[in-house]
């Protein structure tokens, strides 16, 4: 290993885990670390989930140190790093002392629990008072915003906080704040402001908003010192920020002072970077394809793990009804994205297998078998199909019909007062029952990544491939049923737990060689990008016919839903 072989760190903090990994400038990963963050719940609140950027520092900086010590590669040849993070909201005092989130006494004090993290939906009513603005800000939403997102929850602090401590507070998207952390250096990026926080493109933050929402303080004359990213203090992906590591940092990560530091993505963003620019192996032959960064606008990048996130990019702007944004310089300077989501996905999975009676017998079943659950569910379903003398399982459930939305809607209809049901569900309660639902449950998960597809090309975009990342691309089967519910091929990376970090690791590649336009940014993906392998749509023309019902169900499951809330809330009153 030459010592002018340069390097970069990439940090991925995700939901339960921030990830540190060390990759070369052909995008081949060296070492990496991953260590689990705390997540705080209520027991008495199920909306509530609180964490906190000390913890997370502490075990960036632990990740940190292993990944140098296993590759044995000294600090100095690592040229630059890049942070992606959940789109959580971070509160700190203006020295960056975390300032606590938690209902009651506390709020508002210096303390440990100073992240409101993304899944939380304790904003619901300031969300309701926002989309009755009829605000400009709303129109790069989706036309709702989203409870998940940084304003609402903003809104809910200062209606619980004392004012004198709600005035000494800033805010962060997450990602923004550990590039603060990591160089002292205040600037926000495009992508959390704009994402995030009702950052407006190309007209900025928009006092009559904040002011009309109780939230005017923010203005301050117009320096919105509290939020950052006034008066041209904020960049896109990549570009350095400050004057790299401070001295501080520097000895906490066990890294050089002044170390490029790349203005940071949020993860499902990180994803796209680290999926898209692949060239691809099919039916094992690498595809005569050199993807171009126009391209790119084909590409959906679908980030899957606890929750989902669908991203493209486009030259121009695409107003999309219930899909976030369009969103101006997020990535690439000049260019457009849309991001739509599905709030509970693996996190879905996971409730659905475990709190079904049969759970105790399957997870002894995996044990005794020294096989993991999904495996197990697979062979139950198998026996089923062969017993029911059927294709496929989509055959085998075709009359049972599953809605995914156990927490909510993000998109493409945003609405967080939707819910999740099934339809067809009989007075079994063994394992075959448990299968069905599991199967079911992937189903109907894919069938309202359809939807969102179908709402983004109609608006406008043009969508022909999807490009997974996440800990559901070890999920074979689910998928499959991505390419053959929504018809079009579907890229795995080679990496599925890998791409995300990766996507932060060019972050820092980009800030360290000061790559400034989009042809740049692109030409680096596409080499450290590694090859994936494509999964063609498989459906026999039976199988296709019965998805195409069940999504024409599925979509009568949502307008069914929404009448019966109306009929029982005008029964109310």
């Amino acid at each position: 290993m030459s010592p002018d072989t340069p390097y970069f760190i990439g940090i991925d903090i995700g939901t339960g885990s921030a990830r540190a990994s060390l990759v070369a400038r052909n995008g081949e990963i060296k070492a990496s670390s991953t260590k689990d963050i705390i997540t705080w719940r209520d027991k008495h609140d199920y909306r509530i989930f609180e964490q906190s950027t000390n913890n997370i520092w502490e075990q960036i900086c632990t990740a940190v140190k292993e990944i140098l010590k296993q590759s044995s590669v000294p600090a100095t040849a690592v040229k630059g790093l890049g942070f992606d993070a959940t789109c959580s909201l971070a509160v700190s005092d203006f020295c960056g002392s975390p300032i606590t989130v938690t209902k009651g006494s506390g709020i508002g004090m210096h303390g440990v629990r100073n992240v409101i993290l993304w899944a939380d939906h304790r904003a619901e009513k300031e969300a309701e008072l926002i989309n009755s603005t009829g605000s400009i800000v709303l129109n790069y939403v989706g036309g709702t915003m989203s409870l998940e997102m940084e304003v609402p929850k903003i809104l809910w602090l200062k209606k619980r906080m004392d004012p004198a401590l709600f005035a000494r507070c800033q805010f962060f998207d997450l990602p923004d704040f550990f590039t603060y952390k990591a160089t002292g250096d205040n600037t926000r990026s495009f992508c959390s402001v704009t994402c995030k926080c009702s950052y407006v493109p190309d007209k900025g933050w928009q006092p009559d908003f904040f002011e009309r929402i109780g939230l005017g303080e923010l203005v301050d004359g117009d320096n919105w010192k509290h939020m950052g990213a006034a008066k041209g203090q904020v960049q896109t992906a990549g570009s350095p920020v400050g004057r790299g590591l401070s001295q501080k940092a520097a000895e906490e990560l066990g890294l050089v002072e002044g170390t490029a530091v790349g203005s940071g993505l949020i993860d499902g963003y990180a994803g796209w970077m680290g999926t898209v620019a692949a060239r691809y192996i099919e039916n094992g032959q690498l595809s005569n394809v050199l993807p171009s960064l126009d391209e790119s606008r084909h590409r959906l990048a679908i980030v899957a793990g606890t929750s989902t996130c669908h991203i493209v990019q486009s030259r121009d702007g695409v107003f999309v009804k219930g899909v976030w944004g369009p969103y101006r310089d997020t990535v690439f300077p000049g260019w457009w994205m849309n991001e739509g989501g599905q709030s509970s996905t693996g996190q879905l999975i996971d409730f659905i297998i475990t709190t079904h009676t049969a759970y105790p017998e399957l997870k002894e079943r995996a044990k005794q078998e020294g096989k993991c659950t999904h495996d197990v569910l697979l062979d139950v379903l198998e026996k089923l199909r062969n017993e029911n003398n059927v294709d496929t399982y989509t055959e085998l459930t075709k009359n049972v019909h599953f809605y995914p939305d156990f927490h909510g809607n993000r998109s493409p209809i945003a609405d967080s007062q939707m819910r999740g049901s099934i339809v067809g569900l009989e007075l079994d309660a063994s394992i075959a029952d448990l299968a069905r639902k599991y199967y079911l449950t992937l189903e109907g998960i894919a069938l309202q990544t359809r939807h969102i597809i179908d709402v983004l090309n109609a608006a406008g975009h043009d969508i022909t491939s999807l490009y997974l990342s996440g800990g559901q691309v070890k999920n074979v089967v689910i998928m499959q049923l991505f390419a053959d519910t929504c018809g079009i091929p579907v890229i795995l990376p080679r990496s599925y737990s890998e791409a995300v970090v990766l996507g932060a690791a060019m972050l820092g590649r980009i800030a360290a060689e000061g790559a400034k336009d989009g042809e740049d940014m692109w030409r680096i993906m596409v080499e450290m990008t590694p090859t994936g392998t494509l999964v063609a749509p498989g459906a026999s023309l039976t199988v296709k016919k019965l998805l195409d019902a069940k999504y024409s169900i599925f979509l009568e499951m949502i307008d069914n839903q929404r009448r019966w809330r109306r009929q029982t809330e005008e029964a109310s009153y």
